[in-house]
């Protein structure tokens, strides 16, 4: 590939992180090109499967996320250093609100560690066993409509009922970081969470750095919503830059090899 061409591409890909799709005739106007030129680079990065064809442009493809079972069995150390880091911010909260994912179940390991006399709302079967380790945190569970490959509750039972309740904190993880703002694969889970930041005082997201980059179907916020970001990679490029828009604090947790 030569190397005006690889350039080209990869600018096509750091766009499409910012924009979720984009026009053939906009990139070929913008890069000074033809659209023929533009058409067969997106052809190539198709073909490489980074990309999904669109009608007159194209987004980024969406990699299918694995059931929580699988996500469990991932990036253990890094989900538990995100954890170790994360919980010490919490001290002070009388009521949580935590959303589903293995991540936020490390931090639910974490704070049955190091938490006491509080009370947690979820609408994860994973993170309200995970706190049942420790009698003097009382769960909440949220009921719903279960979906059984991410042990959680969702649909407007669940909505309604977090509705009526207020925390200091949300915990919530994503199956994406853009600069647009986080983002999760499912679409139940994005109503769900959104709910929670409309109901908490302070909001945190936790997820690991292979998420940054990526992209997933539901935006739940903006980072303006978002107080803090924890994870083990530090952002950078036009990430870090809205994180840094947003006033976001953005801790950056020491994965141990």
């Amino acid at each position: 590939m030569s190397r005006r061409k690889d350039q080209r591409q990869k600018t096509i890909l750091d766009r499409l992180a910012i924009s979720p799709t984009l026009r053939v005739g906009r990139l070929a106007e913008d890069m000074g090109v033809t659209t023929e030129t533009i058409r067969r680079d997106l052809e190539e990065l198709t073909a490489q499967g980074l990309i999904a064809r669109t009608y007159g442009g194209a987004m980024l493809r969406q990699p299918a996320e694995p059931a929580l079972s699988e996500r469990h069995k991932e990036l253990v150390e890094e989900r538990a250093a995100i954890a170790a880091a994360a919980v010490p911010l919490l001290a002070g909260a009388h009521v949580v609100m935590m959303g589903s994912g293995a991540t936020t179940t490390q931090v639910a390991r974490r704070m049955a560690q190091e938490m006491g006399q509080i009370t947690v709302i979820a609408h994860s079967v994973s993170v309200a066993a995970t706190l049942s380790a420790n009698p003097t945190i009382q769960v909440l569970m949220a009921p719903g409509l279960y979906h059984p490959g991410e042990g959680a509750m969702h649909g407007s039972a669940t909505l309604r009922f977090l509705s009526d309740l207020t925390a200091d904190w949300c915990v919530t993880g994503a199956s994406a970081l853009t600069p647009a703002g986080p983002l999760d694969a499912l679409i139940e889970a994005g109503d769900v969470y959104a709910t929670m930041l409309r109901q908490s005082a302070r909001h945190m997201v936790v997820a690991d750095g292979s998420k940054i980059g990526r992209i997933a179907t539901a935006r739940y916020g903006d980072w303006a919503d978002i107080d803090t970001l924890v994870t083990d990679v530090a952002p950078h490029g036009p990430l870090e830059r809205a994180l840094t828009l947003g006033a976001v604090e953005v801790c950056v947790a020491e994965v141990r090899t």
